[in-house]
């Protein structure tokens, strides 16, 4: 009889390489964008420009954080990508007040240049392919790709957060998977005894079948 194959069972979730995020490449470009953009258009002293700077470092460092907490405890990286987002909504505050304290014009769909800027962010994610064209841009336009960029992260990382729901509901969090795993075992030892039982209860019938036959020799 053949020995069944024991299932594996495992509580820790597969550590997700947050560098291959399309929305972590996304944030390490706005954090590079405002950093920029705060040293040059905001004076040194400006409350403003160290707020601008910690809100997007505050915005890819908890994505970090979240994605290597998530091995051990989905709500807690749920959290700090919550966290990650209002980080990034505070940047996106801080570049829609510096176009109106300027009176410079906030691009949407009916600005000429709107459809070539959110073409070129779909396009790319990660900061080398910005740098070469952050470098020719003035205020009104590294504030509206910082604008453009927020928004798409945002975005991104409710679709990403969503499926953390739906995975939380069929597989539940680190207790639930410990006694998934614990129950597995279980059931592994369980299958286990029946099949040695079984092999055992086959050995005895053959044994009593050879006796039978050597009485009648």
């Amino acid at each position: 009889m053949e020995k069944k194959e024991e299932k594996k069972f495992c509580f820790l979730r597969k550590q997700v390489k947050w560098e291959n995020l399309y929305f972590y490449q996304k944030a390490v470009t706005l954090y590079q964008l405002s950093y920029i953009f705060a040293h040059r258009y905001f004076v040194t002293g400006d409350r403003t420009r160290d707020q601008l700077i910690q809100a997007a470092r505050s915005g890819k460092q908890n994505i970090v954080e979240g994605s290597a907490d998530g091995v051990t405890s989905m709500e807690l990286e749920v959290k700090l990508l919550n966290v990650a987002r209002s980080s990034i909504k505070e940047a996106r505050e801080d570049f829609e007040d510096y176009l109106t304290a300027h009176q410079l014009p906030k691009w949407t769909t009916s600005h000429p240049r709107y459809d070539g800027m959110l073409t070129f962010c779909r396009q790319h994610n990660k900061w080398e392919e910005y740098e070469s064209v952050v470098n020719k841009l003035n205020d009104e336009e590294m504030a509206n790709l910082g604008l453009t960029l927020c928004h798409m992260i945002d975005k991104m990382m409710t679709t990403y957060q969503n499926k953390l729901e739906e995975e939380f509901v069929t597989e539940g969090g680190i207790k639930e998977r410990m006694t998934a795993a614990r129950l597995g075992y279980r059931t592994n030892q369980k299958d286990e005894i029946t099949r040695l039982q079984a092999e055992l209860d086959q050995l005895k019938k053959e044994n009593a079948l050879l006796k039978n036959t050597n009485r009648k020799q």
